[in-house]
């Protein structure tokens, strides 16, 4: 192929039909999406649930879209593969997994609004609550509907966020032990720094929370399921495991920290991937993009990628990689809403339509969750929820994924 047939597009774009489509069909895939592994996500459950005790339940957290994978497919997945329960943060989110035919039993994290409660009922849903005020209204619920309802007591340890104080716990057991109509499901709290080396800390939010588990025992109150640990936890603190663990970031193949234990054959889940859209060749002294942040100081043949920060890539300045080719390409210039460009001066193999992987594994290299955190200046969890929603996800593996739901859910 010649260079002027390689940069204009090639075999890619020959490849384009020629017919006008019909107005009702569905339209064509943007060239660039985010690229969800769901046998990888199977896999990951499988070795979880082989790390914990039989007893221990398994919660999958996955709120804000199951981390960017998309909720319901994710939750399907978790659910044939040994999670028990599920876990979002808003009411919607719980509402859209029911509307989906998600019947496993679901816990709203946080705190709710009075406003919400009713809704809770209907959907069969539990919540988070740590104050006397809004478990006094849930309790005159369930007294009005003349039936129990379900409640997790958060106890707060030492996160400061939302709970009954440990502290104060002298003052806020007797007014649970008034309330009739409740049914004790659970008790949790939220360890602060469960996944770095010095577990100071957490051993003392553990110790909090053994205490308040005794002075709700010694009042009569007794919760079916304790729960402390999150993934930082599930790794490193064994002893803090109780009746039930809750995974979110580990169960997407993405460690919490670069300390914690390491699990054998744990696999990233989610990949961004998009095709490269144009190529432009560089005189000495041209610039790239908005501000000219980068003038070349020898020819250079430069990659365009059709996505930018608009879709969550962070907004850097010659700074990160893609891969291309199995190659690593340095990024050049500003990234903008839309676009990034990208130095393929020593990569003759790719041209306009080759994959470029932004995030995940192509050849022998990895562009890994962390790396982009670095660029962001942020942390892993806010790299995997930033991909917007107008990048597709495309679903791969599924049909190597079982779907019988887990038993332990009776």
């Amino acid at each position: 192929m010649s260079t002027l047939e390689q940069e204009s597009g090639g075999t890619w774009l020959k490849a384009v039909g020629s017919d006008i489509p019909d107005p009702s069909a569905p339209l064509p895939m943007r060239p660039a999406w985010v690229e969800v592994d769901l046998k990888a996500l199977a896999g990951n459950f499988q070795i979880i649930r082989r790390e914990l005790r039989q007893s221990v339940r398994l919660l999958y957290v996955l709120k804000d879209e199951a981390y960017g994978q998309g909720a319901v497919e994710a939750a399907r997945v978790a659910l044939s593969n040994g999670a028990d329960q599920l876990a979002v943060y808003t009411l919607e989110e719980a509402v859209k997994l029911r509307a989906s035919g998600i019947h496993a039993p679901i816990l709203l994290l946080g705190e709710r609004t009075p406003e919400e409660l009713p809704w809770l009922p209907m959907h069969q849903l539990t919540p988070c609550i740590g104050s006397v005020a809004l478990i006094r209204i849930w309790n005159d619920w369930a007294r009005r509907l003349g039936r129990t309802l379900p409640v997790h007591l958060k106890i707060n340890t030492g996160m400061n966020r939302f709970g009954f104080s440990w502290r104060a716990a002298s003052e806020w057991i007797p007014a649970l032990s008034q309330l009739r109509f409740l049914e004790w499901t659970g008790v949790l709290s939220h360890f602060a720094q469960s996944d770095e080396l010095d577990k100071t800390f957490a051993g003392i939010q553990l110790d909090r929370f053994q205490q308040v588990l005794s002075d709700l025992s010694a009042a009569g109150i007794h919760p079916k399921l304790r729960h402390l640990c999150n993934s930082g936890g599930f790794l490193d603190l064994p002893n803090a495991h109780f009746d039930m663990v809750r995974i979110g970031l580990l169960a997407h193949g993405v460690y919490p920290s670069q300390t914690c234990r390491r699990l054998n054959g744990l696999t990233p889940v989610l990949s961004v991937k998009a095709r490269i859209s144009a190529i432009q060749r560089l005189e000495v002294g041209d610039s790239v993009g908005y501000g000219m942040r980068y003038t070349a100081a020898e020819p250079r043949r430069i990659g365009v990628i059709p996505m930018g920060y608009g879709d969550g890539f962070p907004r850097v300045r010659n700074e990160g990689h893609v891969l291309v080719a199995g190659c690593r390409a340095p990024l050049v210039g500003g990234v903008a809403m839309d676009a990034l460009m990208v130095d393929l001066t020593g990569i003759p193999a790719a041209e306009v339509g080759s994959e470029a992987v932004l995030l995940g594994r192509q050849g022998q290299h990895e562009i890994c969750v962390h790396e982009l955190a670095r660029l962001k200046k942020s942390v892993s969890y806010d790299v995997l929820v930033g991909w917007r929603n107008r990048l597709p996800r495309v679903y791969i593996g599924r049909e190597k994924v079982g779907s019988t739901p887990s038993p332990r859910l009776a």
